[in-house]
């Protein structure tokens, strides 16, 4: 594990694997950078892989106030640990971060894949309640950890049957120790799942060579996938050099052996 300043004095914490250019892995809600350990070892024979905590995560640090622009500053300090260059892949709220910071990084970020952003840009899925972010930052400040994770659990869709087996489990508490961070999804995810897709137009001016993902399913169901492969198909409209390809059969998390293989072929 090594560490880089932010711009802000932010210390972000990452792992650092394999040969070849510079790949960096933005993980979405929730996630550690220990979570990508697995596509980063599937991904090093062929990138030298940077695999990181977002802030106020695992072992990186986080300095109040939260801005996105302070998570750009992040990915930008970790482009010039990797040489001053990479290659960029975004899951979920990560795939947005990984937008923004291609439209205001435009020289750092050479090419860019995206899976899954959660774009609601239509009446295929109820939009998020307008103040998500404030209440999520609201249940944390107030000690409710677990309430706040459950409040995001249900915004993303998961039913509460689910929700009700994963308090009971081991993984809960791993939730709860980054629930502060919820609100900093959030955050970056509010303005564009409000059912419309004009916010989506600020990313035209992207330019770099950039692969939007799907799968075809969501929450282990077909008919939940709707609003996420309208997203991708919007984005890739708005996007003057971009192509949309669907994983088969893959979910909100996919396989390794599948998403993998897609990223070495785009990227190399």
């Amino acid at each position: 594990m090594k560490k880089t300043l932010s711009k802000d004095g932010t210390l972000i914490a990452f792992d650092q694997s394999g040969q070849g250019p510079a790949l960096i892995l933005v993980t979405g809600a929730i996630a550690r950078r220990t979570d990508a350990a697995r596509l980063a070892a599937s991904l090093s024979p062929n990138f030298t892989v940077i695999s990181y905590d977002r802030r106020g995560r695992g072992e990186s640090g986080d300095t109040p106030p939260y801005a996105v622009e302070r998570e750009v500053e992040d990915l930008d300090a970790l482009i010039t640990e990797a040489g001053g260059a990479a290659f960029v892949f975004g899951h979920s709220s990560g795939a947005i971060l990984a937008l923004e910071a291609a439209r205001l990084l435009p020289t750092r970020i050479t090419n860019l894949a995206l899976y899954e952003p959660p774009f609601i840009i239509d009446d295929s899925r109820p939009p998020v309640p307008e103040g998500s972010a404030r209440h999520l930052a609201n249940l944390v400040s107030s000690g409710r950890r677990g309430e706040a994770v459950e409040y995001f659990m249900i915004q993303v869709g998961t039913p509460a049957e689910a929700i009700a087996q994963m308090r009971q489990a081991p993984m809960w508490s791993g939730f709860e120790a980054v629930a502060h961070t919820l609100a900093y999804d959030m955050t970056i995810v509010e303005d564009t799942e409000r059912g419309d897709p004009s916010p989506l137009r600020k990313w035209a001016t992207v330019t770099v060579p950039t692969l939007v993902m799907d799968g075809t399913v969501f929450l282990g169901r077909e008919e939940n996938h709707a609003f996420l492969r309208h997203g991708a198909q919007a984005l890739t409209s708005f996007l003057p050099h971009a192509q949309h390809r669907i994983l088969e059969g893959q979910d909100h998390g996919p396989a390794d052996d599948v998403l993998a293989p897609a990223l070495v072929e785009f990227f190399l």
